[in-house]
């Protein structure tokens, strides 16, 4: 005869506390595949919810409007990690060549390679009809990016390891070929003919080859 702890009643208020817990980051994964699939604007909580498995109303306990989930999607997905690659720039003991190599085939494992790429394609091609959320997604995403790219060019510099350059324009040269990749797994790259005709990290291997053959300290002329 089955116990009173081991009957599906007792088990059910643990379940729905576990279930609560997990609503908030199952709303999140439901919205940023659609944000990515459809665009900010061509996505409704209505459609959030349903993929999730929740209610809208259930929804809105969480993230009170469409751009707060916005926000909170971007959050978790990459403004939230830039402690984790801050540190790891602080701590990184090899050349600044090296760190510059880890940083993009970092990038491509951890973001690139992930649907939370698709939020780069997202805000190219809808910023301009939502500035509030562009001004956030600046804020919270590229000018973190950009100081902590800044930090590993300018730490070649004071190593003597790479020539003195305006790293404000070399971090567009160094941020273009991720752009680049981010644009391409979410539109040709997914396409049969020519999902297979670019290997992501030999195009970053090629890509800080020639960053680095323009970076470099050469000895003066004799």
């Amino acid at each position: 005869m089955p116990t009173a702890s081991s009957s599906p009643s007792a088990d059910t208020p643990a379940k729905r506390m576990r279930r609560k817990e997990s609503r908030p980051s199952e709303l999140l994964a439901a919205a940023l595949d659609l944000f990515v699939e459809k665009g900010f604007a061509a996505t409704r909580v209505e459609e959030v919810a349903q993929r999730a498995g929740v209610s809208k109303g259930t929804l809105f306990l969480y993230f009170p409007s469409k751009d707060e989930l916005f926000k909170a999607v971007v959050r978790q997905t990459l403004a939230g990690r830039f402690h984790e690659w801050s540190d790891e720039v602080d701590s990184f003991t090899g050349s600044s060549a090296e760190l510059l190599h880890y940083g993009m085939h970092s990038w491509w494992e951890r973001v690139g390679n992930t649907q939370a790429s698709g939020m780069t394609k997202l805000m190219l091609s809808e910023a301009q009809n939502f500035p509030e959320m562009a001004a956030f997604y600046q804020a919270e995403v590229v000018q973190p990016y950009h100081s902590l790219v800044q930090r590993i060019l300018q730490r070649g510099v004071d190593r003597g390891e790479f020539a003195a350059v305006d790293l404000e324009l070399a971090t567009y040269a160094v941020t273009a070929p991720l752009i680049f990749l981010a644009m391409w797994k979410h539109s040709v790259g997914t396409h049969p003919c020519t999902a297979s005709v670019l290997d992501p990290l030999r195009y970053l291997d090629a890509q800080v080859q020639i960053l680095l053959n323009g970076l470099r300290v050469r000895p003066a002329p004799a």
